[in-house]
């Protein structure tokens, strides 16, 4: 069975393209004309090992938030339709990344609740490039919101601000491969003592 997720999300705002294949070789080919988020989304790609397509057409004659909040949005729901029924995955995933100086510390649960719990040092430079920094935990809040998963990123130190994102989305990108690979001691059964996810 093929674990694909696609999704078009068109508002007033954007027009968004998300195409996801969790059981990929890390291809990617993104473009939301914002270029650090592009880069972020690769990072998720290439790491999670997940085919990623993300086109996105936004007002950033404005700015930046609707096109990336939008994204992210697409971007969990398409996960969460390439799950599918979730039976005979590992569910938890969590992966810690040092990016030289920073470090981030990442535990999922795709446990079909949303739930966000976000950490990352204080004072922060506001932007990198035309990415305003505040934005990451949007990302977060938005791909849960979409995805229904359980996600704890914590960033106990850093001081480059670029550092400090990318190592977030390189260990998100490891803790979702790792909770969404098939887990073949449990071929047929669904990781839950309720039956459902």
């Amino acid at each position: 069975m093929n674990r694909v997720g696609r999704v078009e999300r068109t508002t007033k705002e954007t027009s968004v393209l998300v195409e996801i294949d969790l059981d990929g070789t890390g291809r990617t080919d993104i473009a939301t004309g914002v270029g650090f988020y592009d880069h972020m989304l690769d990072q998720l790609g290439r790491h999670g090992l997940f085919d990623l397509t993300v086109k996105t057409d936004g007002d950033l004659h404005i700015d930046s938030h609707h096109t990336i909040e939008d994204t992210a949005l697409a971007l969990g729901a398409a996960f969460k339709q390439a799950l599918g029924d979730k039976v005979g995955i590992y569910r938890f995933g969590n992966c810690t990344v040092p990016l030289d100086e920073s470090l981030a510390q990442v535990t999922v649960d795709l446990s079909g609740r949303p739930y966000l719990v976000h950490t990352e040092p204080e004072k922060m430079a506001p932007m990198i490039g035309e990415y305003d920094t505040t934005m990451t935990r949007h990302i977060l809040e938005s791909f849960v919101a979409q995805a229904q998963v359980a996600l704890h990123v914590h960033v106990p130190y850093g001081r480059n601000a670029h550092h400090i994102v990318e190592c977030q989305f390189k260990a998100l990108a490891r803790a979702l491969r790792y909770a969404s690979e098939r887990d073949p001691r449990a071929a047929g059964i669904l990781p839950s003592t309720k039956g459902a996810l």
